[in-house]
């Protein structure tokens, strides 16, 4: 085939695709209204909690510890529902925390198997966790509507850590509710966990896909997720050279960037990011210049000899040791 040939085959081709493409288009339908949406995601979470039951493995070193099971309670007298565990003094303990976003306060519920003896994650550090996520979904049949759980995956034996900052947005609200545990490496090579945080947590779908769906979960469906938190791996999203988590200034475990609109609407006045030290609308774990005085802050934790400070043991300019930058040119006296 000559060259002439083979163009003119893939330009008839290409006008062919786009035609077609353009002729057979779908209407893509406007989001819903997030608090319509966040109404029924509600209803149907808490029809969940009101009507199943959980079994839960205590196993301690096995690879099924806190393992959970749900079924749909068919006596109410010998299976507790997942709601009777609300605000419960010990274990299951189902509590929530309100998460402000999309302009309204999402009731992000979650259920507390065992918190975890170890360290806590920020909602920006990547955990190692195995988990089971189940869709919900209303599915009416001759006339009778029920509410269905269906598993859309499962990971028992994670290999690799899973940033909260690019997951669903639920997920980095409710890790840091937990901490890690303790692991042991076996002859075999296999490792063994415990004292890991366990949990469940029940996600509306505008802290997870919302519209758009993910492989086999519909569009606005809520999700369940059991997880187990075995490891945090520390991130630093700006390459500034200090962790994310140590840019959390309050100390809460959360940082966020509230240049979102979608996420964080203009308010009046508008809403102070309490992690963003210039009050730039940069939150310092994405600035790399957090205090805002032309160095970049990866600059200022160089020492003389070319190595760095940890952030432990940056100095200042008086000899003593802050958890802050330091400017380059150390003009006393230190100011943040």
């Amino acid at each position: 085939m000559n060259k002439f040939k083979f163009y003119f085959i893939v330009t008839i081709a290409t006008v062919t695709l786009f035609s077609c493409s353009k002729n057979d288009s779908a209407t893509i339908e406007p989001p819903r209204d997030f608090a319509v949406q966040y109404a029924t995601d509600l209803i149907n979470i808490e029809q969940y909690l009101n009507t199943f039951s959980i079994t839960v493995t205590n196993d301690p070193g096995a690879t099924d510890d806190q393992d959970v099971v749900f079924t749909k309670i068919t006596d109410p007298a010998t299976q507790p529902s997942i709601m009777s565990y609300k605000d419960n003094l010990g274990y299951p303990r189902l509590t929530s925390r309100d998460v402000p976003l999309h302009g309204i306060v999402y009731k992000l519920y979650y259920l507390v198997l065992r918190e975890g003896s170890g360290s806590k994650p920020c909602n920006v550090d990547g955990v190692l966790t195995s988990y089971r996520g189940d869709y919900l979904e209303q599915i009416t049949a001759d006339k009778v509507t029920t509410l269905t759980a269906t598993k859309f995956e499962e990971l028992k034996f994670p290999q690799t850590y899973l940033s909260l900052y690019s997951t669903i947005t639920g997920w980095g609200e409710i890790f840091p509710q937990f901490k890690t545990g303790t692991y042991a490496s076996n002859p075999n090579g296999t490792v063994s966990y415990n004292d890991f945080g366990a949990g469940v947590m029940f996600i509306p779908s505008g802290l997870a896909y919302y519209n758009y769906g993910s492989g086999t979960i519909p569009a606005y469906a809520p999700l369940v997720f059991s997880f187990k938190l075995y490891e945090i791996q520390r991130l630093d999203q700006d390459a500034d050279g200090i962790f994310s988590y140590q840019e959390d200034k309050n100390g809460d475990g959360y940082v966020y960037d509230m240049r979102d609109l979608v996420k964080y609407p203009t308010t009046t006045p508008p809403t102070v990011n309490p992690d963003d030290t210039e009050a730039d609308g940069i939150p310092d774990f994405l600035d790399v210049d957090d205090d805002g005085d032309n160095y970049t802050t990866k600059l200022e934790l160089k020492k003389p000899d070319g190595t760095y400070h940890t952030f432990e043991t940056i100095p200042s300019c008086s000899g003593q040791t802050v958890k802050r930058h330091l400017t380059a040119s150390c003009k006393p006296p230190y100011q943040d």
